[in-house]
């Protein structure tokens, strides 16, 4: 396997993910994305695996708010290209398997 979880440090959810795979004794490749966010192509194929777009920009985040975007017409895709801190975290790629959030059951049947 080739776990690549991409997230904060400061995202509970992105911290249990590392635990899950720490715990199974899973290698992973850890993405900050404060520091790097994801390649257009690395966003195509977790756009699929999540059903869209809409699906990976968090909501109800601080950089959602920030950004004004709730009232701004705006291109999904170009938005989380610019700004990866929009993102649902974590974002966990094995291959061309994608997960958005923290998803055990998904990842157990990877092994």
């Amino acid at each position: 396997m080739n776990i690549q979880i991409f997230g904060t440090k400061k995202c509970q959810d992105t911290r249990k993910a590392e635990r899950y795979f720490k715990e199974r004794k899973i290698p992973f490749h850890f993405i900050d994305l404060t520091v790097r966010g994801l390649s257009k192509g690395e966003l195509d194929k977790v756009r699929v695996a999540a059903g869209g777009l809409e699906n990976l920009i968090d909501k109800t985040g601080k950089e959602y708010a920030k950004r004004n975007l709730k009232y701004l017409v705006h291109n999904v895709e170009a938005m989380l290209l610019e700004f990866p801190l929009l993102l649902r975290t974590p974002v966990v790629r094995n291959g061309g398997k994608s997960t958005v959030g923290y998803c055990p059951e998904i990842w157990e049947s990877w092994s």
